[in-house]
């Protein structure tokens, strides 16, 4: 049977992994904080990253690296609004990245037609206007919030138990109206975790798979490549992040959140042209 994703007005096809392009409209983001400073640089650059080969573009108008802090209510609005409702207009499958209700509903209504949420649903009326709009809805897995997850984070086995938080969480969602068919899960790579934590989870992917929703993942240009590979400028960790790609892709990642989509897509290619499809019954890797 075809594997989709459910969204608002419509769905995604999941036979192929996809690339979710970032268009942060931030001044404070870590790797491209303040490079789309208007509405109209930051559509120009979804399209390019469309034309690149992006399946759906994530909009943020509120930055999540660790000790961000928090933006007012119409801060945010003002910053995603346009460049929402500019890219759904052209024909983008747009996602907005908040954590809050009031941005969700009117991104939605702006036309956007998926949720990506950090908190991993922790705001019942965010859950409430995705089950209202039926649109898609992603649940990531972050301990604490961007100004504290990183105050010595610990866990005694990350994969289980980041696995049991999604678990809860897709478990209240469906509870909140959203159909199961609209849910992704995002295990929430360098939030709230250290180096070994990023590292299990990645290995640990074929476990999380068996919650039984599509797996989206966001690696690109993070800290615990710089770790690897020692690069320190986030903007020099894209070979980095194309690698990581396309180590992942058959480990049953869905999508990729990048900022790179050339690199990322080339990489994807070359891994699934080398890499031949594995049985359904190999637990290990992709079904």
């Amino acid at each position: 049977m075809t594997r989709r994703w459910g969204i608002a007005r419509g769905e995604l096809s999941l036979e192929a992994p996809l690339l979710m392009g970032i268009v942060n409209v931030t001044p404070d983001s870590f790797s491209d904080g303040g490079l789309l400073p208007t509405a109209e640089s930051a559509i120009a650059h979804g399209r390019r990253l469309v034309a690149d080969g992006a399946a759906l573009l994530d909009i943020g108008g509120e930055s999540t690296r660790p000790r961000a802090q928090p933006v007012a209510l119409d801060v945010e609005l003002e910053r995603v609004l346009p460049v929402v409702a500019g890219l759904s207009a052209s024909g983008a499958v747009v996602s907005i990245d908040t954590t809050k209700s009031d941005v969700a509903r009117a991104a939605l209504e702006a036309g956007a037609v998926i949720i990506n949420d950090i908190s991993g649903g922790s705001d019942p009326d965010l859950l409430e206007a995705a089950a209202r709009f039926d649109a898609g809805m992603v649940l990531m897995h972050m301990r604490g919030t961007p100004q504290t997850m990183q105050d010595d984070p610990t866990y005694a086995d990350v994969v289980t138990e980041v696995g049991d938080f999604l678990a809860e969480r897709t478990r209240l969602a469906m509870q909140a109206g959203i159909s199961p068919d609209r849910i992704c899960v995002d295990p929430g790579i360098g939030f709230g975790k250290r180096q070994e934590h990023n590292l299990a989870l990645l290995a640990g992917l074929p476990r999380l798979r068996r919650l039984g929703f599509p797996i989206m993942v966001g690696i690109s240009r993070k800290a615990f490549l710089g770790r690897i590979t020692g690069e320190k400028d986030p903007l020099r960790r894209d070979v980095a992040t194309a690698a990581g790609v396309a180590t992942l892709w058959d480990r049953g990642v869905d999508i990729f959140r990048v900022h790179n989509v050339t690199a990322c897509r080339e990489a994807l290619l070359v891994a699934m042209a080398i890499v031949p499809p594995v049985d359904d019954g190999d637990e290990s890797t992709r079904d």
